[in-house]
């Protein structure tokens, strides 16, 4: 399918009601006429890395979508343009979240369920795929954080940044954790954030996780860096069992970059990662 032919997709955005409001949504369909193969479900990264990485993800759902398969994008609460402030988010409103988005989609398709997460999305894909609601074919890692407490000691760095550019005398380092420790909220790049996200954030590991689906995982690997080896969780994974496959990609680290980057490199990469269950995965009769 050519690239105009995959932008003419059809595409339904609309409000899903959730606890607390509506959870703002994208639906990616397959030609018109086709039957989709399967639902995917995204899982958006943390605060502005979701607005960063909103293009690409798009572009990938369209392909996704030109496969066959009926994609939804969800913004979380307190995310986008969702109902909530991002100083109401918690955890455990996002797993909730991912359990309607998944039961919405098992209602409308018959085929299996493919949950897909960029950055700390994939974090609480992995987390949410450990007691999952109903069965899951697989999980779609792009550049996945392995690790909640380095997620928010990076975001409070910004903070320490933004005050220094600012001129206004630089923060002591750990001034912010021991707000959070003290159920203060910090303000980071225009961001509330509670202490109770923080906390529960710190408190996941992908290395305390073990997939029972099978794992798809995608890492940036700059034009400089060597070939990357194997990444040693993914390693531990395969060794306990899990069916793990990974590759890399070089567009960049679109996530967080100061423009908008396309990513055809990734999209191929995706493409050729996943091609076992792209090009021969059908709807069980």
């Amino acid at each position: 399918m050519n690239r105009a032919a995959i932008d003419a997709l059809p595409l339904l955005p609309f409000f899903l009601p959730a606890s607390g409001g509506q959870r703002y949504c994208l639906l990616h369909l397959p030609p018109p006429g086709q039957t989709a193969r399967g639902g995917i479900l995204y899982v958006h990264p943390f605060a502005e890395e979701l607005n960063k990485s909103r293009h690409v993800a798009a572009a990938q759902a369209r392909a996704f979508a030109a496969a066959g398969y009926s994609v939804l994008q969800i913004d979380l609460f307190g995310c986008g343009d969702s109902s909530g402030d991002f100083g109401e988010a918690r955890w455990d409103i996002w797993h909730n979240d991912l359990h309607l988005a998944c039961a919405w989609l098992a209602q409308r398709i018959n085929g299996p369920l493919t949950v897909w997460g960029l950055r700390l999305g994939a974090l609480l894909a992995l987390d949410f795929a450990s007691n999952p609601p109903l069965p899951l074919a697989r999980l779609l890692l792009w550049q996945p954080e392995l690790d909640g407490r380095r997620v928010i000691d990076r975001f409070l760095r910004l903070r320490l940044a933004a005050g220094m550019l600012a001129g206004g005398g630089q923060e002591a380092p750990g001034h912010a954790r021991a707000a959070l420790a003290e159920s203060e909220a910090v303000e980071v790049a225009g961001y509330l954030l509670a202490p109770a996200l923080a906390h529960a954030i710190d408190d996941v590991s992908a290395s305390a996780l073990q997939p029972a689906v099978p794992v798809y995982w995608l890492d940036y690997q700059g034009p400089e860096q060597a070939a990357a080896p194997l990444p040693p969780l993914a390693r531990h994974w395969r060794d306990q069992g899990a069916a793990v496959h990974v590759a890399s990609f070089g567009d960049g680290p679109f996530w967080h970059s100061g423009e908008l980057l396309a990513c055809p490199q990734l999209l191929d990469a995706t493409r050729a990662l996943c091609r076992d269950w792209l090009d021969e995965e059908r709807t069980p009769p």
